[in-house]
């Protein structure tokens, strides 16, 4: 085990140098100060592995200093080892009601105080693992999250996610009796892109769509890919006669867009908007189904254009 950093807070100055030089002799690197207040200092400014606290300190009580050093953010991991002259059971309790990790009365045998030391860094050394594969299983768990909800070309969400937003969302509008539009998106002539310039080119304008559909619509609105060349998406608090208007502002986006990293440079889409109120749509399928037909009627009068439901 590495040797650790030691903070001594001890205000006799003998003792002290005493078990200083002890320490150091058995490998630690041992920091001094004589008060809590500089106790607080070192811990929070020092790369601090354990501290050895004295009880009695000349401006306040050492159970004090170790309450607050567990209270805090960035050294209430740090183990506290008190050192007392006191030798009465409610001292001792005292200190381990303030947190501290262990108890050493004095006077003490210098080796009982190294195989404490060790053993609170044995614990803080498998509490740190733990932490740090608790970390790591976090980070693992984030990214299977992400691969469930994600749609690994474009970066937006999948139709799965989605459709679960859109649940809460309809059944939310539905209650409340408030406004909820929804956009279906079309790359047209995608299957040509795909066939002159390869499926490589086909994603490469399949990520370029979707980042534009992002730098149009609103943060409160919902885009994902729905599958293949179709993007779907949701607009709470939206009546169709806004969301027509921000389909078209999205349509223009795209028409006018110089795919520049891509050997295809112009790209359309058509876009069918469906919305509640509506009572012929009294379920999110049917809204769904609105959107897709409207999007069709666009590619049927000439593409490149935006029809309502």
């Amino acid at each position: 085990m590495t040797k650790a950093n030691i903070l001594l807070v001890e205000d006799n100055k003998p003792q002290a140098k005493v078990i200083k030089n002890y320490l150091e002799k058995n490998g630690y690197h041992v920091v001094c100060v004589e008060d809590g207040m500089a106790a607080f200092k070192a811990a929070k400014t020092s790369a601090v592995d354990i501290i050895l606290l004295d009880r009695i300190l000349p401006d306040m009580d050492g159970s004090e200093v170790c309450r607050w050093l567990k209270l805090d953010q960035s050294t209430r991991d740090t183990p506290i080892i008190m050192l007392t002259a006191k030798g009465a059971m409610s001292d001792k309790i005292s200190g381990l009601e303030a947190g501290a990790d262990d108890y050493l009365p004095k006077p003490f045998d210098e080796s009982e105080l190294n195989v404490r030391i060790f053993a609170r860094l044995r614990t803080k050394t498998h509490q740190d693992e733990l932490k740090k594969k608790n970390r790591q299983l976090e980070d693992m768990l984030t990214r299977v999250e992400s691969l469930a909800i994600m749609d690994p070309l474009t970066g937006i969400y999948n139709r799965r996610r989605f459709e679960s937003i859109f649940t809460n969302e309809f059944k939310r509008a539905s209650r409340y009796q408030l406004p909820l539009t929804c956009m279906m998106i079309d790359i047209d002539h995608f299957k040509l892109i795909n066939d002159a310039h390869g499926h490589q080119e086909g994603d490469a304008v399949l990520k370029e769509i979707a980042r534009i559909i992002q730098s149009t619509i609103r943060e409160v609105d919902t885009p994902a890919r729905w599958g293949g060349e179709e993007f779907v998406v949701l607009s709470p608090n939206t009546n169709k006669e806004k969301a027509l208007l921000a389909a078209e502002r999205l349509r223009k986006a795209v028409a006018g867009h110089a795919f520049a990293r891509t050997e295809t440079k112009k790209v359309t889409i058509s876009i069918g908007v469906a919305g509640i109120p509506d009572p012929s749509l009294d379920s999110q399928d049917k809204m769904i189904h609105a959107a897709d037909l409207a999007m069709y009627e666009a590619k049927k009068n000439g593409r490149n254009r935006v029809e309502s439901a």
